[in-house]
């Protein structure tokens, strides 16, 4: 009887995105086949702890944090006999690793630095590397990678938190024009974003974005519709059919997409013209090829009303809520939910084969 692998489910982390992922993980951990894998489900505190939460079918009924704060403590020990050490009440123990699930939305998740650890720890793992991660996290710098390789972004400038007292509303939107949206460079699920049409607002809205990073984005209003695509692959990835997200608040916020039942109509898949979805495809796969991205990342777009489709930006661990688009898309596309986690465990493995024989090939020279 073949083994069944062991998967490390990641959740949690310190940044402001923590109760999506606690969301996104119970639905990935509902999704994983059991009869082939093993969960090993760790979750990180806000405030950087690791805890492991033994009732993985508990979870999957109740994520209560409290509950699982509560669970025995977990370190990272790189060893032949496992990779984490996990404290119970009267004893330590190892626990092997055979491929690693991060669920962490935003900094310290999926920005670079957990998929740095598990390349050092030479654990496979779901999602982009290194690269893909960070140059996805940052609004600015793939901004400016797409820019530079001939896809069309909308117009945008960028403020580090030491000029915040110099930034002109008067300037900013004479470039820009009103309205226009104010956002952290580094996070997500529109956490920290505000959209601003007067001077009056432009000072809360800069102080809203610097709360979560050092360095914001001012993008203008791109008015049209909001069409988001899903991608699944390494070298020769694959893309869902589009869809469209139709906000009932002033724009997708927060609230909008995970407290508000009613926030938004997601109208799956979009209603586009043929010659639109095959340009937002091929725009999807040209982002993610040329972001390093590996594994998943979906990526969404504006179409303007006369057609004229702009990237928007890419999520290299998007959201997998029961509501998320990501899945949603796949679902209506022709994959299910387990047999598209299935599928991300098996890229992953592929490309650490790959990478595994190509530092082989480099200690033969």
């Amino acid at each position: 009887m073949k083994k069944k692998l062991n998967i490390l489910l990641l959740f949690g982390g310190q940044s402001a995105e923590h109760e999506v992922s606690i969301m996104s993980a119970r639905n990935v951990a509902a999704s994983i086949d059991r009869n082939a894998y093993e969960i090993l489900l760790v979750y990180i505190t806000k405030g950087g702890m690791w805890h492991q939460a033994a009732d993985v079918d508990g979870f999957i009924r109740r994520a209560d944090p409290a509950a699982l704060a509560g669970g025995d403590a977990v370190f990272i020990v790189p060893s032949s006999d496992g990779t984490l050490l996990v404290r119970t009440a009267d004893c330590f123990r190892l626990a092997s690793v055979d491929l690693a699930y991060p669920v962490i939305h935003g900094p310290c998740g999926e920005d670079g630095t957990v998929q740095g650890l598990f390349t050092l720890l030479d654990i496979p793992f779901i999602g982009a590397g290194v690269t893909g991660s960070a140059v996805g996290m940052d609004k600015d710098v793939m901004n400016r990678l797409l820019r530079e390789g001939g896809l069309p972004v909308p117009e945008f400038l960028v403020f580090s938190r030491e000029s915040q007292g110099a930034i002109s509303f008067e300037a900013v939107s004479e470039q820009l024009g009103t309205p226009l949206f104010v956002k952290p460079a580094n996070l997500g699920s529109s956490v920290g974003i505000s959209m601003v049409d007067q001077r009056e607002t432009f000072d809360d809205a800069l102080k809203e974005a610097f709360r979560f990073d050092r360095k914001i984005i001012i993008e203008e209003y791109v008015r049209g519709r909001e069409i988001e695509c899903s991608v699944l692959g390494n070298d020769n990835p694959i893309v869902s059919l589009p869809g469209e997200i139709r906000p009932t608040h002033q724009f997708y916020s927060y609230d909008a997409k995970y407290v508000d039942d009613k926030g938004a109509d997601l109208l799956i898949p979009a209603d586009l013209d043929e010659a639109v979805i095959q340009q937002v495809q091929k725009l999807a796969v040209k982002t993610f090829s040329l972001l390093c991205c590996e594994g998943m990342a979906r990526v969404d777009f504006f179409v303007r009303d006369g057609g004229e489709v702009l990237v928007n930006e890419i999520n290299t661990l998007p959201g997998f809520t029961n509501i998320s688009m990501y899945p949603k898309l796949w679902e209506a596309s022709g994959i299910s939910q387990r047999e598209l986690v299935s599928r991300l465990i098996e890229l992953a493995l592929d490309r650490h084969e790959r990478e595994v024989e190509l530092m082989r090939e480099r200690g033969d020279q």
